[in-house]
Protein backbone atom coordinates (compact mmCIF):
# COMPACT_ATOMS: atom_id res chain seq x y z
CA UNK A 1 0.00 0.00 0.00
CA UNK A 2 0.98 3.58 -1.08
CA UNK A 3 2.32 5.44 2.29
CA UNK A 4 -0.10 8.22 1.56
CA UNK A 5 -2.90 6.34 0.35
CA UNK A 6 -4.61 6.83 3.78
CA UNK A 7 -4.21 10.50 4.35
CA UNK A 8 -5.58 10.80 0.60
CA UNK A 9 -8.87 8.55 1.39
CA UNK A 10 -9.56 10.02 4.24
CA UNK A 11 -9.90 13.18 2.15
CA UNK A 12 -11.40 11.80 -0.64
CA UNK A 13 -8.98 11.97 -2.75
CA UNK A 14 -7.83 8.88 -4.22
CA UNK A 15 -8.54 7.88 -7.86
CA UNK A 16 -10.83 5.09 -8.43
CA UNK A 17 -7.64 2.74 -9.54
CA UNK A 18 -5.69 3.73 -5.66
CA UNK A 19 -9.17 3.02 -3.99
CA UNK A 20 -9.23 -0.50 -5.49
CA UNK A 21 -5.63 -0.78 -4.30
CA UNK A 22 -6.33 0.60 -1.01
CA UNK A 23 -9.62 -1.58 -0.64
CA UNK A 24 -7.31 -4.78 -1.23
CA UNK A 25 -4.42 -4.01 1.21
CA UNK A 26 -4.63 -5.97 4.83
CA UNK A 27 -4.90 -2.14 6.67
CA UNK A 28 -8.32 -1.49 4.74
CA UNK A 29 -10.90 -3.24 7.25
CA UNK A 30 -9.13 -2.15 10.27
CA UNK A 31 -9.78 1.69 8.75
CA UNK A 32 -13.39 1.11 7.86
CA UNK A 33 -14.29 -0.27 11.25
CA UNK A 34 -12.51 2.92 13.10
CA UNK A 35 -14.15 5.14 10.35
CA UNK A 36 -17.56 3.50 10.86
CA UNK A 37 -17.25 3.59 14.52
CA UNK A 38 -16.18 7.52 14.59
CA UNK A 39 -19.19 7.98 12.57
CA UNK A 40 -21.58 6.72 15.46
CA UNK A 41 -19.71 8.92 17.79
CA UNK A 42 -21.34 12.44 19.53
CA UNK A 43 -19.22 14.77 21.37
CA UNK A 44 -20.14 15.93 24.77
CA UNK A 45 -22.67 18.28 25.46
CA UNK A 46 -20.35 21.74 26.43
CA UNK A 47 -21.91 24.90 26.70
CA UNK A 48 -19.17 27.17 26.44
CA UNK A 49 -21.33 30.39 27.26
CA UNK A 50 -22.22 29.06 30.37
CA UNK A 51 -18.54 28.07 31.23
CA UNK A 52 -17.32 31.31 30.44
CA UNK A 53 -19.82 33.45 32.45
CA UNK A 54 -18.95 31.56 35.60
CA UNK A 55 -15.27 32.23 34.84
CA UNK A 56 -15.88 35.31 34.47
CA UNK A 57 -17.99 35.82 37.52
CA UNK A 58 -15.00 34.09 39.46
CA UNK A 59 -12.28 36.44 38.35
CA UNK A 60 -14.61 39.53 39.28
CA UNK A 61 -14.74 38.19 42.77
CA UNK A 62 -11.24 38.58 43.43
CA UNK A 63 -9.60 41.82 43.93
CA UNK A 64 -6.32 40.93 42.88
CA UNK A 65 -7.92 39.27 39.56
CA UNK A 66 -5.38 39.99 36.54
CA UNK A 67 -6.70 41.25 33.38
CA UNK A 68 -5.91 38.23 30.88
CA UNK A 69 -7.32 37.49 27.05
CA UNK A 70 -9.95 35.28 27.50
CA UNK A 71 -10.23 34.08 23.59
CA UNK A 72 -7.55 31.97 23.81
CA UNK A 73 -8.87 30.20 26.13
CA UNK A 74 -12.16 29.98 24.57
CA UNK A 75 -10.10 27.92 21.56
CA UNK A 76 -8.68 26.07 24.60
CA UNK A 77 -12.02 24.50 25.30
CA UNK A 78 -13.00 23.73 22.09
CA UNK A 79 -9.58 22.12 21.58
CA UNK A 80 -9.84 20.03 24.82
CA UNK A 81 -13.64 19.00 23.52
CA UNK A 82 -12.41 17.03 20.54
CA UNK A 83 -9.67 15.57 22.56
CA UNK A 84 -12.42 14.52 24.98
CA UNK A 85 -14.08 13.08 21.66
CA UNK A 86 -10.83 11.11 20.12
CA UNK A 87 -9.94 9.48 23.66
CA UNK A 88 -13.73 8.42 23.97
CA UNK A 89 -13.94 7.28 20.10
CA UNK A 90 -10.54 5.11 20.50
CA UNK A 91 -11.37 3.51 23.98
CA UNK A 92 -14.90 2.34 22.87
CA UNK A 93 -13.60 0.92 19.59
CA UNK A 94 -10.67 -0.69 20.96
CA UNK A 95 -12.37 -2.10 23.74
CA UNK A 96 -15.25 -3.58 21.65
CA UNK A 97 -13.19 -4.52 18.35
CA UNK A 98 -12.96 -8.50 17.60
CA UNK A 99 -11.20 -11.15 16.41
CA UNK A 100 -12.49 -12.12 13.39
CA UNK A 101 -11.36 -15.72 11.52
CA UNK A 102 -12.75 -16.42 7.80
CA UNK A 103 -11.95 -19.89 6.08
CA UNK A 104 -12.60 -19.95 2.63
CA UNK A 105 -13.67 -22.38 0.26
CA UNK A 106 -11.81 -26.26 0.96
CA UNK A 107 -10.34 -24.51 3.85
CA UNK A 108 -10.33 -25.58 7.50
CA UNK A 109 -8.79 -23.80 10.34
CA UNK A 110 -7.46 -24.61 13.91
CA UNK A 111 -7.65 -21.23 16.94
CA UNK A 112 -6.87 -21.51 20.33
CA UNK A 113 -8.55 -19.21 22.48
CA UNK A 114 -7.22 -17.33 25.06
CA UNK A 115 -8.38 -20.02 28.05
CA UNK A 116 -7.15 -22.44 25.85
CA UNK A 117 -10.54 -23.93 24.41
CA UNK A 118 -9.67 -24.99 21.23
CA UNK A 119 -11.89 -25.01 17.90
CA UNK A 120 -11.57 -26.06 14.42
CA UNK A 121 -13.49 -24.40 11.45
CA UNK A 122 -14.79 -25.56 8.69
CA UNK A 123 -14.57 -24.45 5.33
CA UNK A 124 -16.45 -20.94 4.08
CA UNK A 125 -17.07 -19.87 8.03
CA UNK A 126 -16.91 -16.81 10.02
CA UNK A 127 -15.70 -16.93 13.50
CA UNK A 128 -15.49 -13.80 16.17
CA UNK A 129 -14.85 -13.33 19.76
CA UNK A 130 -13.77 -10.45 21.70
CA UNK A 131 -9.94 -11.05 22.88
CA UNK A 132 -9.48 -8.20 25.69
CA UNK A 133 -12.78 -9.04 27.24
CA UNK A 134 -12.52 -12.96 27.06
CA UNK A 135 -11.96 -13.53 30.72
CA UNK A 136 -15.18 -12.10 31.47
CA UNK A 137 -17.41 -12.90 28.89
CA UNK A 138 -16.79 -16.04 26.93
CA UNK A 139 -18.61 -15.87 24.14
CA UNK A 140 -18.15 -16.60 20.03
CA UNK A 141 -20.35 -15.49 16.63
CA UNK A 142 -20.50 -17.95 14.38
CA UNK A 143 -21.30 -18.28 10.98
CA UNK A 144 -20.99 -21.59 8.99
CA UNK A 145 -19.91 -24.60 11.35
CA UNK A 146 -17.32 -25.31 13.91
CA UNK A 147 -16.19 -27.98 16.13
CA UNK A 148 -15.52 -26.66 20.50
CA UNK A 149 -13.27 -28.97 22.84
CA UNK A 150 -14.46 -26.07 25.22
CA UNK A 151 -12.03 -25.60 28.91
CA UNK A 152 -13.81 -25.53 31.91
CA UNK A 153 -14.53 -22.25 33.26
CA UNK A 154 -17.45 -19.63 33.12
CA UNK A 155 -20.31 -19.62 30.90
CA UNK A 156 -19.37 -20.20 27.38
CA UNK A 157 -22.05 -18.69 24.48
CA UNK A 158 -21.73 -19.72 20.73
CA UNK A 159 -24.09 -17.50 19.16
CA UNK A 160 -25.48 -18.49 15.52
CA UNK A 161 -28.45 -16.63 13.21
CA UNK A 162 -30.53 -19.54 13.95
CA UNK A 163 -29.52 -20.07 17.71
CA UNK A 164 -27.68 -20.21 20.75
CA UNK A 165 -25.78 -23.17 22.33
CA UNK A 166 -24.51 -22.32 26.25
CA UNK A 167 -21.50 -24.89 27.93
CA UNK A 168 -19.18 -24.74 30.60
CA UNK A 169 -16.80 -27.22 29.70
CA UNK A 170 -17.33 -29.70 27.31
CA UNK A 171 -16.99 -31.25 23.43
CA UNK A 172 -19.46 -30.25 20.92
CA UNK A 173 -20.67 -29.04 16.88
CA UNK A 174 -22.40 -25.94 15.85
CA UNK A 175 -23.44 -26.17 12.51
CA UNK A 176 -25.42 -23.08 11.12
CA UNK A 177 -25.80 -22.88 7.43
CA UNK A 178 -28.54 -21.33 4.69
CA UNK A 179 -32.17 -22.91 6.76
CA UNK A 180 -29.96 -25.47 8.23
CA UNK A 181 -28.54 -25.86 11.83
CA UNK A 182 -27.33 -28.36 13.85
CA UNK A 183 -26.19 -29.34 17.14
CA UNK A 184 -23.90 -32.24 18.31
CA UNK A 185 -22.82 -32.95 21.37
CA UNK A 186 -19.91 -35.32 22.28
CA UNK A 187 -19.18 -34.68 25.62
CA UNK A 188 -20.74 -33.21 28.74
CA UNK A 189 -23.82 -31.01 28.45
CA UNK A 190 -25.19 -28.12 25.99
CA UNK A 191 -28.03 -26.30 26.42
CA UNK A 192 -29.61 -24.67 23.12
CA UNK A 193 -32.21 -22.21 22.76
CA UNK A 194 -33.84 -22.40 18.89
CA UNK A 195 -37.08 -20.65 17.67
CA UNK A 196 -37.26 -19.20 21.73
CA UNK A 197 -37.54 -22.63 22.88
CA UNK A 198 -34.49 -23.80 25.55
CA UNK A 199 -33.39 -27.78 26.01
CA UNK A 200 -30.15 -29.67 27.27
CA UNK A 201 -28.79 -31.60 24.97
CA UNK A 202 -26.36 -34.33 26.94
CA UNK A 203 -23.46 -36.37 25.41
CA UNK A 204 -24.39 -38.67 22.56
CA UNK A 205 -27.15 -36.65 21.02
CA UNK A 206 -28.10 -34.29 18.31
CA UNK A 207 -30.57 -31.85 17.78
CA UNK A 208 -31.23 -30.66 13.74
CA UNK A 209 -33.27 -27.85 12.54
CA UNK A 210 -34.04 -28.06 8.44
CA UNK A 211 -36.02 -24.97 7.53
CA UNK A 212 -37.49 -24.60 10.47
CA UNK A 213 -38.48 -28.37 12.02
CA UNK A 214 -36.53 -29.88 14.46
CA UNK A 215 -35.48 -33.23 15.45
CA UNK A 216 -33.16 -35.18 17.59
CA UNK A 217 -30.69 -38.52 17.15
CA UNK A 218 -28.29 -40.64 18.95
CA UNK A 219 -24.20 -40.26 17.98
CA UNK A 220 -21.40 -41.81 19.45
CA UNK A 221 -20.43 -40.46 22.82
CA UNK A 222 -16.78 -39.23 22.87
CA UNK A 223 -17.19 -39.48 19.21
CA UNK A 224 -16.03 -36.38 16.83
CA UNK A 225 -18.11 -34.80 13.39
CA UNK A 226 -17.09 -36.93 10.52
CA UNK A 227 -15.37 -33.41 8.91
CA UNK A 228 -13.16 -33.34 11.57
CA UNK A 229 -11.50 -36.55 10.12
CA UNK A 230 -11.86 -35.13 6.53
CA UNK A 231 -15.33 -36.63 5.52
CA UNK A 232 -18.59 -35.45 5.18
CA UNK A 233 -21.73 -37.63 6.28
CA UNK A 234 -25.36 -37.41 5.89
CA UNK A 235 -28.18 -39.41 7.26
CA UNK A 236 -31.70 -39.01 5.29
CA UNK A 237 -30.83 -35.27 4.41
CA UNK A 238 -31.94 -33.35 1.39
CA UNK A 239 -29.67 -33.51 -1.32
CA UNK A 240 -29.36 -29.81 -1.77
CA UNK A 241 -27.29 -29.67 1.76
CA UNK A 242 -25.20 -32.64 0.62
CA UNK A 243 -24.50 -30.62 -2.30
CA UNK A 244 -23.74 -27.55 -0.76
CA UNK A 245 -21.22 -29.00 1.62
CA UNK A 246 -19.36 -30.72 -1.36
CA UNK A 247 -19.07 -27.22 -3.15
CA UNK A 248 -17.66 -25.72 0.07
CA UNK A 249 -15.34 -29.01 1.05
CA UNK A 250 -14.10 -29.11 -2.92
CA UNK A 251 -14.90 -25.53 -4.06
CA UNK A 252 -16.40 -26.49 -6.93
CA UNK A 253 -19.39 -25.12 -8.91
CA UNK A 254 -22.52 -27.61 -9.14
CA UNK A 255 -25.33 -27.16 -11.35
CA UNK A 256 -28.35 -29.99 -11.70
CA UNK A 257 -30.38 -31.63 -14.77
CA UNK A 258 -33.29 -33.23 -14.06
CA UNK A 259 -32.67 -34.19 -10.17
CA UNK A 260 -34.58 -33.50 -7.34
CA UNK A 261 -32.92 -31.70 -4.70
CA UNK A 262 -35.21 -32.00 -2.25
CA UNK A 263 -34.79 -35.98 -2.14
CA UNK A 264 -32.92 -37.82 0.57
CA UNK A 265 -29.47 -38.91 0.76
CA UNK A 266 -27.85 -41.32 3.63
CA UNK A 267 -24.30 -41.60 2.68
CA UNK A 268 -20.61 -40.53 3.12
CA UNK A 269 -18.29 -38.32 0.45
CA UNK A 270 -14.40 -37.94 1.10
CA UNK A 271 -13.26 -33.88 1.78
CA UNK A 272 -9.87 -34.80 -0.27
CA UNK A 273 -10.76 -36.82 -2.86
CA UNK A 274 -12.81 -35.28 -5.32
CA UNK A 275 -13.25 -38.17 -7.75
CA UNK A 276 -14.09 -40.29 -5.08
CA UNK A 277 -16.52 -37.43 -3.42
CA UNK A 278 -18.42 -37.41 -6.68
CA UNK A 279 -18.80 -41.45 -7.56
CA UNK A 280 -20.21 -41.67 -3.64
CA UNK A 281 -22.99 -39.53 -4.51
CA UNK A 282 -24.12 -40.06 -7.45
CA UNK A 283 -23.49 -44.21 -7.44
CA UNK A 284 -26.04 -44.34 -4.59
CA UNK A 285 -28.65 -41.83 -6.42
CA UNK A 286 -28.08 -43.53 -9.79
CA UNK A 287 -27.25 -40.35 -11.45
CA UNK A 288 -24.31 -39.17 -13.56
CA UNK A 289 -22.00 -36.49 -12.85
CA UNK A 290 -19.35 -34.42 -15.88
CA UNK A 291 -16.73 -32.40 -14.27
CA UNK A 292 -14.85 -29.93 -16.21
CA UNK A 293 -12.34 -27.79 -14.00
CA UNK A 294 -13.71 -26.67 -11.05
CA UNK A 295 -17.27 -27.14 -12.70
CA UNK A 296 -19.84 -30.18 -12.53
CA UNK A 297 -23.15 -31.23 -13.86
CA UNK A 298 -25.40 -33.76 -12.11
CA UNK A 299 -28.10 -35.34 -14.52
CA UNK A 300 -30.10 -38.34 -14.76
CA UNK A 301 -28.40 -41.43 -16.27
CA UNK A 302 -31.05 -42.37 -18.94
CA UNK A 303 -30.21 -38.57 -19.94
CA UNK A 304 -28.29 -38.41 -23.45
Amino acid sequence: MQENYLAKWLSNELTEAELEAFKKSEEYATYQRIAETSKELRAPEFDREKAWERLQASKESQESAKVITLSPFKAFLRVAAVIAVLLTGAYFYFNTLDETITTKLAQNREITLPDNSEILLNAESTLSYNEKNWDSKRAIKLDGEAYFKVAKGKKFTVSTSQGTVTVLGTQFNVEDRDSYFEVTCYEGLVRVTFNGEEFQLPAGNSALAIEGTMKKSKVDVNGKPSWVNNESTFKSIPLKFVLAELQRQHNLKITLENIDENQLFTGTFSNSNLDLALKSISTPLKISFKLEGNKVLFYEESAP
